[in-house]
């Protein structure tokens, strides 16, 4: 009989929703189309300086919001880009010294590594929540596997440390942002040479700051896993959630 059967699986309408678009979509909308749009149309005979920069700004801005809708939830680091986008275009369109661009692209990442240092202090350190996320990690499996090896206090400094590392990264992305922004900028805002530099200050962007911050990352996030196999004598996959 089968009237009596419960089930752990949630409702459709309980499970939440997944982000979309993915890596393709942020690229495209984040520095592809913007780089595009900056670069190839920003002459008087096309959009102009100012209307290029307008158009190339509503991409990212319109695709984060759109994100923002489609996942279900307020993610503060994508409210973090949109705005970003915007104090971008402000800037720009209000003709102010290129300094200030540099001054915000080395304010947002260091904003973000400051937040995660501040977090540490506080009951959900932003890394431990990243990392030891409930849909991808048996967190209370695994506390007790570290309390019966009684290594839970030895695990909490790792995680601390693999903060350390993540704040650093984007201290470097704050540093590389307000280089990068003052090497390229060069030009008076308003002319068509000045967007041709903010979309090739947009495509370095990913390169030269994107990638290295993602590496170093991953790099706390492998940190953390190998912890867990040193401190637990368990294999990681022991305490994956399984999804099937």
């Amino acid at each position: 009989m089968t009237q009596g059967t419960t089930t752990d699986q949630p409702s459709p309408e309980q499970q939440p929703k997944k982000p979309r678009g993915g890596f393709l979509g942020n690229l495209a909308f984040n520095i592809i189309i913007p780089v595009v749009i900056l670069s190839r149309f920003n002459g008087e005979d096309s959009l102009g300086p100012s209307l290029s920069i307008v158009v190339a700004l509503a991409f990212p801005i319109l695709y984060g919001l759109w994100d923002l809708r489609e996942s279900g939830k307020i993610n503060p680091f994508s409210v973090l880009g949109v705005v970003s986008v915007f104090l971008t275009g402000g800037i720009s369109l209000l003709q102010l010294d290129p300094q200030y661009i540099a001054i915000k692209e080395a304010a947002i990442p260091g904003i973000i590594g400051l937040a995660v240092l501040i977090s540490q202090r506080t009951r959900f350190p932003l890394v431990k929540t990243l990392i030891l996320n409930a849909q991808l990690i048996r967190v209370q499996a695994l506390y007790d596997a570290l309390a019966a090896k009684g290594n839970t206090e030895v695990f909490e400094r790792r995680l601390a440390q693999a903060s350390m590392i993540v704040a650093g990264s984007f201290f470097l992305s704050s540093a590389l942002n307000y280089i990068l922004a003052r090497v390229i900028l060069v030009s008076p805002p308003g002319t068509s040479e000045f967007s041709a530099e903010l979309g090739r200050m947009t495509a370095l962007s990913y390169p030269v700051i994107a990638i290295p911050s993602m590496i170093v990352l991953m790099i706390a996030i492998w940190f953390v896993f190998s912890q867990i196999h040193r401190l637990t004598d368990q294999k990681l996959e022991t305490f994956l959630v399984d999804n099937n």
